[in-house]
């Protein structure tokens, strides 16, 4: 084990900052924002992975599939934030995407690190949360050789599920089980061995990354608006409001009437701005269109089609928004 971990960019040495602990607080402040500057760049040139693995997560969730992190430690709570940031940002069932993390809930707030070699809890959560070939399994993994993440994605592997891993090593175990495996080296932390550092923030960019490019495929966004928001505090009504001003032009008074008079959804709020459409006929629309907001739209504005493709001669009230 001592001779493969040493083998890892993300245990190695950083020359850069070999002498630290010697420097005033800005120059220490100044060598960790020169290390962070290196890690888009790592992300950048695994784009190519990224969009294969966006696209196995896009086809699994538009089938009725569900998305799963799986991680330890740092990389697991960064699965937790990424998972439970979809439900509020796109409207999405928390079952849709979900983050599991060695030693659960708890190792939220209190490290957990011992869980992370328990290799029979790792393979027993595919069991316990009924994945199967429909889903997905994202593994996150600085070192790629987690024991925890190794085994749960064997399980799910055996179980015919697409496997996506994250980590920031080449040649790890993780890649012999990976579909497809995103592989940002962001080099030595500035801190030997602290992987929240460097290689997290990577961590973080491409979890990002594949949850909004999916979302975005999923038609839950219009233009570069998050329409799909689940308006539950007052700043976030107040986004939707604001959203729904820009798409349409609408002052604040009359945005805020069409967000109450369909409960908060600011999709279907815009369908009835744009098109003239009532509540119920912009709901079967949308759903029509699997919730794809511009398709939507066109559609109402060519009577023609709307009408053979829906049979609802009476949908437009004729105003051709």
């Amino acid at each position: 084990m001592g001779t493969y971990l040493n083998e890892l960019t993300t245990e190695k040495i950083n020359r850069k900052t070999i002498d630290i602990d010697e420097c005033s607080t800005e120059k220490i402040l100044f060598l960790i924002n020169e290390q962070d500057a290196l890690v888009a760049l790592a992300v950048r040139r695994e784009i190519s992975n990224i969009a294969c693995a966006v696209n196995l997560v896009y086809e699994s969730l538009k089938n009725g599939g569900r998305l799963f992190y799986i991680g330890t430690g740092s990389s697991g709570r960064l699965g937790v934030l990424d998972a439970s940031e979809c439900p509020p940002t796109y409207g999405t069932n928390p079952e849709m995407v979900q983050a599991l993390i060695a030693g659960g809930d708890v190792a939220l707030r209190t490290a957990s690190e011992s869980s992370e070699d328990d290799t029979v809890a790792g393979a027993k959560l595919i069991e316990d949360h009924g994945i199967t070939r429909q889903d997905i399994v994202v593994g996150i993994t600085a070192s790629g050789r987690t024991p925890f993440v190794i085994s749960a994605l064997e399980a799910a592997k055996a179980k015919g599920v697409a496997i996506i891993g994250v980590t920031n090593n080449h040649d790890t175990k993780l890649h012999k089980i990976c579909d497809v495996c995103i592989t940002p080296i962001v080099g030595a932390e500035v801190i030997v061995g602290s992987t929240r550092m460097k290689s997290g923030t990577a961590q973080k960019l491409v979890l990002n990354m594949l949850t909004t490019c999916t979302m975005i495929k999923l038609g839950k966004v219009y233009g570069n608006l998050m329409v799909d928001l689940k308006a539950t505090n007052v700043k976030l009504h107040d986004r939707a409001k604001r959203i729904i001003c820009h798409a349409t032009g609408v002052d604040y008074k009359t945005a805020t009437k069409h967000l109450e008079a369909v409960e908060g959804d600011t999709k279907l709020a815009i369908l009835i701005i744009k098109t003239g459409l009532d509540v119920d006929r912009g709901r079967e629309l949308l759903k029509r269109y699997e919730g794809r907001l511009k398709e939507a739209v066109s559609a109402s504005k060519n009577n023609g089609l709307l009408t053979s493709n829906f049979n609802l001669s009476n949908t437009l009230n004729g105003n051709g928004r």
